[in-house]
């Protein structure tokens, strides 16, 4: 019964929240608050149940282990990523725990503990914001989730230190996990395409990466990031990101149920929760301003800093761990952030164009780490997004003799391809400051393969909009996307699956050494 009941309540919640444009995680968390508000009535637990738990859990572990699937190390060690995670925690404790001690009658210890929790941002929403808009590789991605996981370290220590506990000496078998690289990537070679991709992804997640871990007293969360960051330079990576989504995503639900099902609050726990909730774009704000003081662009400042605006489940965490009394007033707050952060980081990009020149006041006058290029040399053809699409595009180019760039928001992307003897340059279409400086002059043609939606749209209006007359062709995944894109500027654009199909039979053709006789075919 209790199944039937959490089920419905997740599915007509989230479909509602949906349907006035926000986030369907938002109607699950409001969907578990409902469910402890009514389950005495119709004889549900007043808990969420182990199974709950586990599932959510395991929600928790998939999409850890995915993210760190896409994550570089060296991303941890940049001066923005450090620099803003330290600074913002500190920040943070320094200014919220003398208010709780002041105003709250809390003891000191008790005040930093809960300044503490509170001046985490939530991995789980910042990681599935930028992974549904596919931005977790983008520059202010990266610079997001480099800071979530300093910060969960952080956590890891201050639960350590206040619980008395420490890891075991059996922890150290961790620092051999590098020369086990070689392992898991023969592992993942033999595991093929199907079932068993899916199976070693969750034996990496939860066996090794999150029990294992657990047992040497080390957050299962870390373990299994950590997991993940081990295959991340396979080049079978993504795919097994792509064979985890559907399970991770129905995990996830279970997560949110259980954060709204933690408890019913006092009235004094919904005041603790409002205030914070009002002072939540505080968080944000202090963001933006560390990343600009290590002069970021003020648009990946704010992208980053935005998706950075949620306190953290890690700090219900450690409020379960150290201060079990503080769980339900942490717990609304962290779900009054998610309500208040969800429709803006949805709305990131429109609000950035809106303040776009207020904003960009407060940029550095130097270079930035993540500068753009103004210029495209020699270059006739222009192809944005240089995934696996994108790449073969520009192959097929190259050999034809044309003059060929790419461009692309994942940094490390960029690398791949330059060292790959390709002519790549980092950028990101949907940044307009990149468009307001970009001399198109030689440009005659220009392919649109991103795999997002918005991003093929906003540079195809922003192509036209600055005057380029050329061809603007572009891929669609879904027939519903092939009008949209045209009406925003494209020339052609073609259904991807459509035209793979298209090319097999023409492969096919040819093998039966037959004349060409199949017309092109184009949507």
């Amino acid at each position: 019964m209790f199944e039937v009941f959490v089920l419905t309540f997740a599915f007509f919640f989230g479909l509602a929240v949906k349907q006035i444009g926000l986030p369907p995680l938002v109607g699950f968390l409001v969907a578990g608050f409902g469910l402890n508000a009514l389950g005495g009535q119709i004889g549900l637990p007043h808990d969420s149940g182990e199974i709950l738990d586990h599932v959510a859990h395991l929600g928790v572990l998939l999409l850890l282990f995915t993210v760190g699937l896409k994550l570089k190390l060296r991303q941890l060690v940049q001066p923005q990523v450090i620099g803003g995670s330290v600074l913002h925690f500190a920040i943070t404790v320094a200014i919220f725990a003398p208010g709780i001690h002041f105003l709250m009658d809390a003891t000191w210890n008790t005040a930093l503990l809960v300044a503490v929790a509170l001046a985490f941002s939530s991995t789980v929403l910042a990681a599935k914001t930028l992974e549904t808009k596919r931005e977790i590789g983008a520059f202010h991605g990266r610079v997001a989730i480099g800071i979530l996981i300093l910060q969960d370290v952080i956590a890891l220590i201050v639960i350590a230190i206040q619980g008395g506990s420490t890891p075991s000496i059996w922890a150290l078998w961790i620092l051999a996990l590098p020369l086990l690289r070689p392992l898991m990537h023969w592992l993942l070679d033999l595991s093929g395409h199907d079932e068993l991709m899916v199976l070693m992804g969750m034996l990496l997640a939860v066996v090794i990466g999150g029990m294992g871990f657990e047992v040497v007293g080390i957050s299962p969360e870390i373990g299994a990031l950590l997991m993940g960051v081990m295959l991340s330079n396979h080049p079978r990576a993504a795919e097994m990101s792509e064979s985890l989504w559907s399970l991770k995503e129905v995990f996830l639900v279970g997560f949110f149920l259980q954060i709204g099902m933690q408890g019913l609050p006092s009235v004094n726990d919904l005041v603790f929760a409002l205030v914070f909730a009002l002072i939540l774009p505080v968080k944000g704000v202090l963001f933006f301003f560390l990343l600009i003081l290590f002069r970021l662009r003020a648009r990946n400042a704010f992208l980053a800093g935005l998706s950075l605006t949620a306190y953290s489940e890690f700090g219900l965490i450690v409020s379960a761990s150290v201060l079990p009394e503080w769980l339900v007033p942490l717990a609304i707050t962290v779900a009054l952030s998610f309500i208040v952060a969800a429709p803006l980081n949805r709305l990131a990009h429109p609000l950035f164009e809106r303040f776009e020149d207020f904003l960009q006041r407060f940029e550095s006058p130097h270079l930035h780490p993540d500068e753009e290029p103004t210029a495209f040399g020699d270059a006739r053809i222009v192809i944005m997004g240089m995934g696996r699409t994108g790449a073969s595009a520009y192959d097929a180019l190259s050999r034809r003799g044309a003059s060929v760039i790419g461009l692309d928001s994942d940094p490390y992307k960029v690398e791949t391809h330059i060292a790959a003897g390709r002519n790549v340059a980092y950028t990101d279409a949907e940044d307009a400051n990149f468009w307001h400086g970009i001399d198109l002059s030689g440009i005659q043609a220009v392919v649109l393969s991103m795999d997002a939606l918005e991003s093929k749209l906003i540079a195809a209006r922003q192509l036209r909009a600055h005057g380029f007359a050329g061809t603007v062709v572009a891929h669609a995944l879904h027939e519903d996307e092939v009008n949209a894109v045209i009406a925003a500027g494209a020339s052609e654009t073609y259904l991807t699956m459509y035209e793979a199909g298209v090319g097999l039979a023409e492969h096919t053709w040819k093998a039966l050494d037959a004349p060409d006789v199949s017309p092109a075919v184009q949507e």
